[in-house]
């Protein structure tokens, strides 16, 4: 019982950040309940896996209404990152723990370093071009020959430790690709329900899951993340992505310092 109510309290927390930030408060997932909870880094992944796929499904939605999707190059990301989030499924189960847990604090730091220097620019590789007096376009094969790599790296991280990888897609397609940001965070939900599928897929048969635990985790969050929405749009999305950016690095120094710490017991 006691577990039960933690893991649903971890779950609102958690369901909050992402309805505050739009994205990234999932990668506190694993941490969590590997720290907080006691499970396992690999049970860990795909219940966070399965959080991250329902809430960006949730958040996915109302972009999609809205047409800020790029359907192209979600399909092409999709394409390269499922394969390759099937690969990082099984090289993640192959790790010891230890250093999946390192290799985790690493990608936190990373995740935190993108947050607090936010592209506030579209970029250029993809030759977003005016023609004449009609619609820009976009330069399909630069775009396509971009995408693929990104996209694989971006599978591989999700399959490998949990994370949807927002905070790689979302400049990825901003400052490579070209795409102006709402169109990119839209089709960046997109891409990571993909992957997020796909690397749990190369968990399960493998792991045991608890059901309740991860219904609870992950009801609870999409709840939080639902009633954070409402109140998103009265406070400063940029100060709250700064402090959790703080946050994230001194949660990856007390991990990378626990692995430390464990090499000489």
């Amino acid at each position: 019982m006691a577990t039960t109510i933690t893991v649903a309290t971890l779950g609102i927390a958690i369901g909050i950040l992402l309805g505050l930030l739009g994205g990234g408060g999932a990668i506190l997932a694993v941490p969590a309940l590997v720290y907080v909870v006691g499970m396992p880094i690999h049970q860990a992944v795909p219940l966070s896996l399965i959080v991250v796929a329902l809430a960006s499904a949730t958040g996915a939605l109302p972009r999609i209404r809205a047409r800020a999707v790029n359907w192209r190059l979600a399909g092409i990301f999709a394409a390269t990152g499922i394969p390759a989030a099937l690969l990082g499924g099984w090289l993640g189960r192959a790790i010891p723990e230890d250093l999946l847990l390192a290799g985790f604090a690493t990608i936190m730091v990373l995740a935190a370093y993108r947050m607090l220097h936010s592209p506030d620019h579209t970029g250029t590789a993809c030759a977003v071009t005016d023609e004449g007096s009609g619609p820009p376009h976009i330069n399909w094969k630069r775009c396509s020959s971009r995408s693929i790599p990104a996209g694989l790296g971006v599978g591989v991280l999700t399959g490998m430790f949990g994370v949807g990888g927002g905070f790689l897609i979302v400049p990825a397609l901003v400052l490579l690709l070209g795409l102006p940001m709402a169109t990119a965070v839209g089709t960046s939900l997109l891409i990571i329900i993909a992957n997020s599928l796909a690397g749990l897929a190369s968990h399960l048969g493998t792991v045991e899951l608890d059901w309740t635990i991860t219904a609870v985790f992950a009801a609870t969050a999409i709840v939080g993340s639902l009633a954070a929405q409402r109140f998103a749009s009265r406070i400063s999305a940029h100060q709250l992505q700064r402090w959790f950016a703080y946050l994230v690095l001194a949660l990856a120094a007390i991990i990378l310092g626990d692995v430390v710490i464990g090499l000489f017991r």
